[in-house]
């Protein structure tokens, strides 16, 4: 393989291959988000003198044919190409000769290779939002749906206080709102343009990076060249921690589908279909997605501190080490959306056990309500608590098993609708439909 900076000298093929390690193969995932930053990149080139019109029209025609390749998936590198940059360059000069290689003026690989991870990033955070939207929407439905049936609340996993289905349902909801603010805050940190920061240091050539920012969509630029370099791992690593975000809420759902999905609660039934069995106990029926689900969601809980690691002894200025960054950081959005389309699958088929609290044993769920009652008949608080209690140790105490609780976010009062706007309010800040636009202008045949 002949690296695009060699020269007289060849590389040590152990070196060769210790040096490009699995970057060939992560680079699959940047192929269409390359071809856009070049196409970008190649239009504000010609803008400033770089490039003809008719060179710019005819590589933007062979990128788009390029374009069309990486989306279909049959994108490849090749042997003799070291990455997705020069995989690109070489099937430009193969096809359109020396006029493919003044796609590079102006940048460096390390620009290149930043802009190509944020329009990754940007995508990837986009088909995300779509999925955490779809599991909240079956998670309020299942809320309104289940609203009416109560269930136990625990504190240290002793019986509490009574919650409900549409309780339990709805704060899953709305963490995954909380979720998504945080994921929106990282994607507004993502979403700054570092083209044009070339090797971190900038260019002489007079680049018009305002230009290339609209091209791609960008909210802003990363205005310091320096910065543009040092913020590459600090990226990935804020984006990491949103996705830890989520990765945290869908762990603990699973958890406790597991726990109420087991002989001694009894509180869900997962269908027959959605279980395994045991090899050697023919009556078992385990919830191995929910578990599989928790661990893979426990493992992206660690993403940030695993970039952390990558990067946290680095200077300013570009370093090697961030190339196994893709290694952590582009499998986990793909990991963490089969979660979620799993938890979605399996919350939109759970079935629920209506009659949890006939059993007496969660007749002292209801000891707080009724402190409550006398308290609001006048009794003091402290004396009210003393006085069911006394009862409690009496074996007097008889419960009345219904909730009377009217609050904003209580059993009588979910506030769903409000958890609903709240969602909608961060989704609609994202401003995807500005990217969509930018892409199109840019794909578009004049």
């Amino acid at each position: 393989m002949k690296t695009l900076w060699e020269k007289s000298i060849p590389v040590n093929e152990r070196i060769e291959k210790f040096t490009v390690g699995k970057d060939r193969e992560m680079d699959l995932y940047l192929a269409p988000y390359d071809v856009l930053g070049s196409m970008a990149h190649i239009t504000m080139l010609e803008s400033i003198g770089l490039l003809t019109s008719e060179e710019l029209q005819i590589l933007l025609s062979e990128l788009r044919n390029i374009y069309k390749i990486a989306e279909s998936g049959e994108f490849v590198i090749e042997p003799g190409a070291e990455d997705v940059h020069s995989q690109i360059e070489l099937m430009l000069t193969r096809k359109l000769g020396d006029v493919g290689k003044k796609i590079h003026s102006g940048r460096s690989r390390n620009d290149q290779v930043l802009v190509d991870m944020k329009l990754f990033t940007r995508d990837a955070i986009r088909k995300l939002v779509v999925k955490v939207d779809e599991l909240i929407e079956t998670l309020l439905k299942q809320s309104e749906k289940y609203k009416e049936i109560l269930l136990p609340g625990y504190t240290h996993l002793q019986v509490a206080m009574p919650s409900s289905f549409g309780l339990w349902f709805a704060a899953y909801a709305e963490s995954l709102v909380d979720d998504l603010q945080l994921l929106a805050a990282a994607y507004k940190v993502c979403n700054k343009n570092p083209l044009g920061s070339a090797a971190g240091y900038g260019s002489s050539f007079p680049l018009n990076r305002r230009m290339t920012t609209d091209l791609l969509g960008f909210d802003d630029l990363n205005y310091n060249v320096v910065y543009a370099q040092m913020g590459r791992g600090k990226m990935e690593r804020t984006v990491g921690f949103a996705l830890a975000g989520i990765a945290a809420t869908i762990s603990k759902l699973a958890f406790d589908a597991c726990l109420y999905n087991s002989q001694n609660f009894g509180f869900i039934k997962l269908p027959d279909q959605f279980t395994t069995g045991s090899s050697i106990m023919p009556h078992k029926k385990n919830p191995d997605v929910f578990e599989l689900t928790r661990a893979k969601c426990n493992k992206i809980q660690s993403l940030p501190q695993q970039i952390t690691l990558i990067t946290n002894n680095l200077p300013s200025g570009y370093f090697r080490d961030l190339q196994i960054i893709k290694e952590v950081f582009f499998p986990a959005f793909d990991e963490l959306t089969d979660c979620i389309e799993m938890v979605n699958l399996m919350m939109q088929e759970i079935k629920v056990n209506e009659h949890i609290l006939d059993d007496d044993k969660y007749s002292l769920l209801f000891s707080v309500d009724k402190v409550n009652e006398l308290a609001l008949q006048g009794v003091p608080f402290r004396d009210a608590y003393k006085q069911v209690g006394l009862a409690i140790e009496s074996g007097e105490f008889k419960a009345d098993k219904t909730a009377k609780h009217t609050h904003e976010g209580s059993i009588g009062n979910l506030c769903n609708d409000r958890i609903e706007s709240m969602k909608q309010e961060i989704i609609s800040g994202f401003d995807f439909q500005k990217v969509d636009l930018a892409t199109e202008n840019l794909l578009k045949v004049f």
